[in-house]
């Protein structure tokens, strides 16, 4: 393919996903071209590295394939629908390897239920712990995330001679989110707060997958193409690994509360609070590539941490509120009643442990 040594070509450049493969990848001598619709800047460091930017319009079919011709990698990371699926079959011949970027999202239990389905405890899917990448996916129904994505896997594996790995993170975390999940303990931190709340006992498990696991990966399936699906995740880890590393990487003791069964109120419930557990399997990736995760989640979120700090410290500057710097998470999780304290501090009060 490129014949000035290993080019990757990635859509979504300036992401959080983007920005960490593009950063990894240039690491390890590879020239990165990043495409991107001018929403982000993602990382300045990049400047110092061999990435260059260009601006992309993703429905613009013949510009894509103009810019990914020839190149080593084309690591799509904001693909999510059938069509996207078309515009990538027509690289086959043309580029090395293809990368897309799916979610764990797409898996379905053995009574057809999903997590784009799950309305509280009882409609919450229960699946074989781990999930291997032998689990059913969603077959049909409304177009929510899940099932278009579960469509947009389904036409890139039949797609002809096209050598695409997927990939299926579980809850993804990175520094350049703009629905960093942590914000849910980081904010209780910043408000002084000297408990947290978990509902379930503290024991959800919902697998967290660092965007530096998702680069590592994609460099490792780029060196072997080949048409694969892999699950990508951090360590098995806990509601309560998860508040403890924020905690602690931000120098902070807060007393962990957990609660038995459903949040009540919404006290308890966090972004990975759930009734059974949601953990990914990285077996076939270890044994197939020799992936390993490049950090646990608790030394991997720091960096999520010293970002998101400084990147709400300069939003207080500019008197730019949170809600404002992360609209994602408020429109995705309705985050607002992630904050209700007095909630929060009734429960407290009813369980005999002092508020704050």
């Amino acid at each position: 393919m490129a014949g000035r040594g290993r080019a990757a070509f990635i859509i979504g450049g300036t992401g959080q996903i983007g920005t960490a493969a593009a950063r990894h990848l240039a690491a390890h001598g590879w020239s990165v071209m990043a495409a991107h619709r001018g929403a982000h800047e993602g990382d300045p460091a990049l400047h110092d590295l061999d990435v260059t930017r260009v601006r992309l319009d993703r429905d613009d079919t013949e510009a894509l394939l103009a810019l990914a011709e020839g190149h080593d990698l084309v690591l799509d990371t904001v693909a999510f629908e059938p069509k996207h699926a078309q515009q990538l079959a027509q690289l086959a011949g043309l580029v090395g390897s293809v990368v897309v970027i799916s979610t764990g999202g797409v898996y379905q239990d053995a009574q057809g239920r999903n997590l784009d389905t799950a309305m509280g405890a009882d409609s919450f899917p229960v699946f074989p712990d781990p999930i291997d990448e032998s689990q059913p996916t969603i077959a049909d129904g409304a177009p929510t995330y899940g099932v278009l994505k579960a469509r947009l896997e389904r036409e890139l594996l039949d797609a002809d001679e096209l050598p695409v790995s997927i990939l299926r993170p579980g809850a993804v975390h990175g520094p350049f989110s703009e629905a960093l999940r942590e914000w849910y303990f980081v904010k209780r931190v910043r408000d002084r707060r000297t408990h947290a709340v978990l509902a379930y006992g503290g024991a959800s498990r919902f697998s967290p997958t660092s965007t530096a696991a998702i680069a590592e990966l994609t460099r490792l399936c780029a060196q072997s193409p080949a048409k694969r699906v892999l699950n990508v995740a951090d360590d098995d880890v806990t509601v309560s690994d998860i508040a403890s590393a924020v905690f602690d990487a931000m120098g902070r003791s807060i007393e962990l509360v957990p609660v038995d069964g459903a949040p009540a109120r919404g006290v308890g419930s966090t972004p990975w609070s759930t009734p059974h557990p949601v953990v990914l399997s990285t077996r076939r990736a270890r044994d197939e590539l020799g992936f390993e995760p490049p950090k646990p989640y608790r030394d991997a979120v720091r960096e999520d941490i010293e970002w998101i700090v400084d990147v709400v410290q300069g939003a207080r500057r500019r008197q730019v509120s949170w809600r404002t710097l992360f609209p994602h998470l408020v429109h995705r999780y309705g985050a607002d009643a992630w904050f209700d304290y007095d909630a929060e501090d009734e429960l407290l009060e009813t369980a005999g442990v002092a508020a704050g």
